[in-house]
């Protein structure tokens, strides 16, 4: 267990609930696409002095003294960014995932602009012009949906609406969508309406870093992403770009929508750059791909359906409805017996956002933990079995029982034991 003597002596309330959540996360199998296991690197780096240290600016033109350490900190994590993903330019203050496409906004557009991205319900992200987040509202949205039958990205459905649309920029990249991008494809789209095509990365930077999903650079011109997820770093953001945009895009972030950056956290995303650009995290990589691929395959050989018919990254989103439940049922149903997922839209869901048809899952965090390819096939099991004993607490209890005896065996980094 962690040490919680300080919270303990200050604080017993909160100290017992973080003791009860790392319990939690020690005795699960956490398959949410969104979450995964930082090293115990990037843990004690979040945790340090440099959170008392207010930075406003950028190294050599900040606001307050006494930044001798924290300019070297943040150009190290700059450096690391721009050498992992090719970058002319990086970065590293942005909060998460969400302010860093607000910057891009705030950089390229102006109020009332057209922007195109994918439409939520079809696996886009609310910053990507969805109508009740701010890029839908301060921004005149377009929105591609995915093909009817194959519920792939449909090129020619993206080059007719920008054509007539004709979007001041295009987003590529998702939260629900378990194939590869083809930015090469998109570029050309962007390129003949003169628009600035940005990719969003934050699900698969780890595997772009990873090296086993396609590169957005050169073809995007703006590339964000958060720094967890399967980069597996802190919760933070980056924006990496071709130079021509650097100088708007910095001034986007500081000072047109952040103060002063955590320092604490560009550390950690420092510490985690520099574990991302070792031969063991292109490993890390390629075995969620394969974990997912595995899990993909036992579900359907128990009659999940899922959606485009597997996956090529760390995702996978299947209708739930197809085993009779529905997506939040069947979420529900895993929790209790030990397996966490989420629910999730699927293309064309007649559901309500808040109990949809499908389920969303990922394989990150037991790739982290060391699972196999080999132990998805018993994952899958325990999914078929939570669904089948969605009303039967004693045998939803009975499968969590005997995944708490399977994840001891299998370490969490930056979790003691």
């Amino acid at each position: 267990m962690s040490d919680l003597s300080a919270i303990v002596t200050t604080d017993p309330d909160i100290a017992k609930l973080i003791s009860q959540e790392e319990q939690r996360q020690l005795h699960s199998i956490r398959l949410i696409a969104s979450e995964n296991y930082a090293s115990a690197a990037v843990m004690q780096a979040t945790g340090t002095v440099l959170t008392n240290k207010y930075s406003e600016g950028y190294a050599g033109k900040r606001y307050y003294e006494g930044q001798e350490y924290i300019d070297q900190v943040e150009t190290l994590a700059i450096e690391r960014a721009k050498a992992l993903f090719g970058a002319e330019h990086a970065n590293v203050q942005p909060y998460s995932g969400s302010p860093a496409n607000q910057a891009v906004y705030l950089a390229l557009c102006e109020p009332g602009d057209t922007i195109m991205g994918m439409s939520l319900p079809f696996g886009g992200h609310l910053t990507h012009g969805w109508k009740v987040n701010f890029s839908g509202i301060q921004y005149k949205s377009v929105q591609y949906e995915l093909h009817p039958e194959t519920h792939r990205i449909d090129l020619d459905q993206v080059r007719e609406l920008a054509k007539e649309h004709r979007p001041r920029l295009i987003w590529t990249g998702a939260s629900a969508y378990p194939r590869t991008w083809d930015f090469e494809a998109f570029a050309g789209i962007a390129a003949e309406i003169d628009a600035v095509l940005v990719a969003d990365i934050a699900h698969f930077s780890g595997l772009v870093a990873g090296g086993v999903h396609p590169h957005p650079f050169p073809h995007a011109s703006i590339v964000t992403t958060t720094t967890h997820k399967t980069l597996r770093g802190p919760r933070g953001g980056m924006i990496l770009s071709k130079e021509e945009y650097a100088r708007d895009l910095d001034r986007a972030i500081f000072p047109g929508l952040q103060g002063g950056p955590h320092n604490h956290t560009t550390a950690a995303i420092a510490v985690a750059l520099k574990e991302a650009s070792q031969d063991d995290f292109k490993d890390y990589a390629r075995r969620i791909v394969a974990n997912a691929a595995a899990l993909a395959a036992s579900l359907m050989e128990r009659g999940f359906s899922l959606v485009t018919g597997g996956t090529d990254n760390h995702l996978i989103l299947f209708d739930a409805t197809a085993k009779g439940l529905s997506g939040k049922e069947g979420s529900t149903a895993m929790q209790l017996a030990g397996i966490e997922a989420n629910s999730n839209a699927i293309p064309f869901d007649s559901r309500k956002p808040f109990d949809p048809s499908g389920i969303r899952l990922g394989t990150a965090s037991v790739t982290s933990r060391g699972m196999n390819e080999e132990h998805m096939a018993q994952v899958a099991g325990w999914i078929d079995e939570a669904f089948a004993a969605h009303e039967d607490p004693g045998k939803l209890e009975a499968i969590r029982l005997q995944i708490n005896e399977f994840c001891s065996g299998f370490p969490c980094p930056g979790i003691p034991t």
